[in-house]
């Protein structure tokens, strides 16, 4: 598989960011989450004076076969049909993209359809949909290469394009089910505990999704590695996502990661390669059953709980101007050698 040269970045900076952030006009941590981005944006960047520039969200897309055992409410068509209302720009991530000025990518990784050579959606089919992971591995080692590849691509473009920042989000009906076989696997924390309703806000169908998601974990027979974990029970839009954080990662990139499913996209990277971590930011803690457990698993400190469980990256997005407010502290604060006001703290 593809391999990324992902840098932890250098301590010595470290040191010179708080020195700057101690000495603005404020008392000593008193704008606390602000001053924690802004020394890891600093820190990644190598700079005391942060930016961040030409910001990008990609939603990659795909559909499983899994959903033909009815492990979700909503039928495979709603992926394709979504797409075509994030074409009219009536999304929840559309209004949030226009809002903080994010340029939208919407790219087909393995959706169920047909569409034309001239609609707007970036093409990187794998194929027309996983195969059924309960009786079956979703993708073959080739398909997981190639989709780590091509998810690569698309984060690569957005660098070329002079983005520093970039989001991620997904569309896929059944996709929590795969997120919650990853994490069950790759944290060991218990099945029941990373299951949740999805798209069901009823709640009545997380019995038949457990025992499905149960059997496919009995009949799987491969060596519980992150990598074939992923291959097996993944989505290509999932395993795309892997590889354009990794690709993110090592071009210095900045990650806005969003809920449930794009939480356990990052933690199949930090399998793969660690230092992504460095990376990440989190941006909210989501409704979906499981994901406070493996934020907690990555020690990772989300900026927001809405109550949000949309998916599509707009969690990462809504938390996006308090990132920005972090950058606009440490640049525009004066310190207390600027101005005459008396330490007061």
């Amino acid at each position: 598989m593809q391999q990324f040269n992902i840098e932890k970045p250098n301590d010595e900076v470290r040191s010179y960011l708080q020195e700057k952030i101690d000495n603005l006009t404020k008392p000593k941590g008193s704008l606390g989450v602000l001053e924690d981005l802004a020394m890891q944006i600093g820190w990644v960047q190598q700079s005391l004076s942060p930016k961040l520039t030409n910001p990008c969200h990609i939603v990659f897309a795909g559909d499983h076969g899994i959903a033909t055992e009815g492990v979700s409410p909503s039928p495979q068509e709603v992926t394709y049909q979504m797409i075509l209302n994030f074409w009219a720009g009536g999304a929840g991530i559309n209004f949030l993209s226009r809002q903080h000025g994010f340029k939208l990518k919407v790219v087909d990784s393995g959706v169920n359809f047909d569409f034309k050579d001239d609609d707007p959606i970036i093409n990187k089919k794998i194929r027309k949909s996983t195969r059924n992971y309960l009786h079956e591995a979703a993708m073959t080692h080739e398909e997981m290469e190639l989709a780590i590849q091509r998810g690569a691509e698309c984060a690569q473009d957005c660098y070329n394009e002079g983005c520093n920042v970039i989001g991620f989000g997904e569309m896929g009906i059944t996709n929590t089910s795969s997120s919650s076989l990853w994490m069950t696997y790759l944290t060991g924390i218990p099945l029941d505990q990373c299951i949740g309703a999805g798209c069901d806000h009823t709640g009545k169908i997380i019995s038949h999704k457990y025992n499905v998601l149960k059997q496919s974990m009995e009949n799987y027979k491969g060596d519980a590695s992150a990598e074939d974990i992923m291959r097996y029970f993944g989505g290509y839009e999932m395993v795309m996502t892997v590889g354009a954080m990794l690709k993110a990662a090592e071009l210095k990139m900045m990650i806005l990661v969003d809920g449930f499913i794009m939480t356990n996209c990052m933690l199949v990277a930090s399998k793969l390669n660690e230092n992504v971590l460095h990376y990440a930011i989190f941006g909210h803690q989501g409704d979906e059953a499981g994901h406070k457990l493996v934020l907690d698993y990555l020690k990772a400190k989300p900026i927001l709980n809405l109550g949000l469980r949309l998916g599509e990256g707009t969690g990462a997005l809504c938390a996006y101007p308090i990132v920005a407010s972090a950058l606009h502290m440490i640049n525009e604060m004066h310190s207390f050698k600027e101005i005459k006001v008396t330490k007061y703290f």
